[in-house]
């Protein structure tokens, strides 16, 4: 995450530098995106995270803001004009460098746990040199947790998974937002293994159907399964926070319980550098283990395996595939060995389990990525140990089946 790219700048204290850069004098509503990030323009403002049993500000979420005043003040046209550029990781990492200065600058104690927000594409991108010294501070100094946007959540999910595996490593809590909008979020809580779980507003402020009590009891079986913390975002009335504890959720946000502010206007709230001591928001600080190079690694030593052929574990992988069509909110993943295995009839039976599931891979030697495919294609080099084996593999929030099998004598 914070790996150096090449030579920095300038030696010398760092906020002072850092201000210096980024006071500047902004005379026109028409700035460019590209100069509101060369002169680091962004401000952030923070959204208290509070207990919903007793009331206290366990945590802030960073927002981002374009300079007052501007035709980009807001956040939705900040990005849009990223996007539009090109340059949204770069600004996704000025709108985190804004939020981390602005944490140090207010002496944010470390019981107050730091939100982040994260475009997932941008976590695999090294920091930039100009703000790797921040971030080092940051981490050093403050208790942050990454909170991961859906979008974009299962473009590159391995990439993802390796980069939140190093954030956990230097000691940073993980999070993924707006939970219950997109099947893929929901799909991919078990490989992200987030310490906190953000409900989408609408799961708190939509009238009661059975689809939010679905995925309610598909969020609330996967905290309970790990110890996650679910949080509640969109509450503004009492009425949503009495949504908001039935739906499972021990946090809350929302302009009932407090307006994206400055630090220095929550500080009698949070008590700025008086030295209070209030209860930690405790993280689950699990994430994946040691991983394994395949799935028969998994089973090498299991008493159960038999041998069988090709023919009888036919039938016995299309039940696997058949069952990841119970939810919406399912990972299938199948490897083929060859390009020659996965055939037209294969193929067409993958798309339409894709269209019934969240997300749905193929791993073989020679199926080449296609970025119009429902189904994600992964290509193995010839020499990799997959190739000699067969598996599917469906997860779900409320299942996990697999079948795991090997060339015999390979």
């Amino acid at each position: 995450m914070f790996t150096r790219t090449g030579d920095s700048g300038e030696p010398g204290s760092l906020l002072p530098r850092a201000c210096r850069q980024r006071c500047v004098t902004l005379t026109t509503t028409a700035l460019s995106i590209r100069e509101i990030i060369a002169d680091r323009a962004i401000r952030a403002v923070f959204q208290p995270v509070v207990d919903l049993h007793t009331g206290d500000i366990v945590a802030v979420e960073a927002l981002a803001r374009g300079p007052e005043g501007t035709d980009l003040e807001s956040p939705g046209r900040l990005f849009a004009a990223a996007e539009a550029a090109g340059v949204t990781r770069q600004l996704d990492w000025a709108c985190r460098a804004a939020a981390a200065e602005a944490a140090l600058e207010a002496g944010l104690p470390r019981q107050i746990r730091l939100f982040l927000n994260a475009e997932p594409r941008s976590l695999m991108t090294p920091c930039p040199d100009e703000h790797l010294d921040l971030f080092r501070a940051a981490v050093d100094q403050l208790s942050l947790v990454v909170e991961v946007t859906e979008r974009d959540l299962g473009a590159h999910p391995a990439g993802l998974i390796a980069a939140l595996t190093q954030m956990r490593a230097m000691g940073l809590g993980v999070a993924i937002d707006d939970v219950g909008v997109d099947p893929m979020s929901l799909a991919f809580l078990p490989f992200v293994e987030p310490d906190v779980i953000k409900l989408d507003m609408s799961l708190v402020q939509d009238p009661m159907n059975r689809r939010i009590a679905a995925l309610a009891a598909a969020i609330g079986a996967d905290a309970e399964r790990r110890g996650a913390i679910v949080l509640a975002e969109g509450i503004e009335t009492d009425e949503h926070l009495e949504r908001a504890t039935i739906l499972g959720a021990s946090l809350g946000q929302g302009w009932l319980l407090g307006r994206p502010a400055t630090l220095t206007e929550l500080a009698p709230r949070l008590q700025l550098r008086t030295g209070e001591r209030r209860p930690r928001l405790e993280l689950l600080r699990s994430g994946l283990g040691p991983l394994q190079p395949t799935p028969w690694d998994l089973v090498a030593d299991c008493p159960r395996r038999r041998t069988t052929t090709k023919s009888l574990l036919m039938p016995m992988s299309r039940h696997i595939e058949q069952s990841a069509m119970w939810s919406p909110d399912t990972v299938l993943l199948g490897t083929f060995q060859h390009r020659r295995f996965y055939t037209p009839a294969t193929e067409q039976r993958y798309r339409d389990l894709a269209a019934a599931c969240g997300f749905v891979g193929a791993i073989a030697v020679g199926l080449v990525p296609c970025a119009d495919e429902s189904v994600r294609f992964a290509d193995l080099p010839e020499q990799h140990p997959l190739v000699s084996q067969w598996c599917v593999v469906v997860v779900g929030p409320h299942q996990a089946s697999a079948l795991i099998a090997r060339e015999a004598g390979a």
